[in-house]
């Protein structure tokens, strides 16, 4: 299975926080897609600290491992096509990004696992857009809890769609993941 992340303002310590909780042996990839550079930039290097995942930043190319964290690097757009991260030059450098809703839509299309959308803190709507094309592949979506998000934008815009499956805090998303790791085997392709 795979599972993106989708994060931005606040959602550092967020991704700490569930890399955390997450059993070591789920069975699933764990992407993170955060839109503010700043934090794409470290994350690879603070988060092997708090997961028992081996953690990697995403290069051209790399093959997608069940049991991994991916991070993707700063101010690249991501797909993901053939089991492999593909980066492209941010298609919107100014403005917000939509970092995010273009690796959903992506996976959407192109993963034939088990996929799970986190929406968690952030300042606008990345992700948003996405949310439709998860489900109708028969993903599941899980937003943060508003008031428990340092920035309420995002996970409120994803809520207002009407596409989210839960509403949980930072432990229950953690929670929420290894379980449906666990209630659903098998491997993508």
């Amino acid at each position: 299975g795979g599972v993106g992340v989708g994060g931005s303002t606040g959602g550092l310590a967020l991704n700490v926080q569930i890399g955390s909780y997450l059993p070591r042996r789920m069975g699933v990839a764990i992407v993170i897609v955060n839109n503010i550079p700043v934090a794409s930039a470290t994350l690879h290097l603070i988060l092997p600290r708090h997961t028992k995942m081996p953690v990697e930043l995403i290069t051209e190319g790399l093959p997608i491992q069940p049991n991994h964290v991916f991070v993707i690097p700063s101010n690249r757009d991501l797909d993901i096509l053939d089991g492999e991260f593909h980066l492209k030059p941010i298609s919107k450098p100014k403005g917000w990004p939509d970092v995010i809703t273009l690796f959903l839509r992506s996976l959407a299309q192109n993963w034939d696992g088990k996929l799970v959308a986190v929406i968690v803190s952030g300042l606008d709507a990345d992700g948003t857009a996405a949310l439709s094309s998860i489900k109708e592949v028969g993903g599941i979506t899980i937003a943060q809890t508003p008031d428990t998000a340092e920035w309420s934008d995002m996970p409120e815009g994803a809520i207002k769609t009407g596409y989210i499956d839960y509403v949980l805090s930072t432990e229950d998303i953690a929670q929420k993941i290894a379980q449906i790791a666990h209630a659903f085997p098998g491997k993508a392709k």
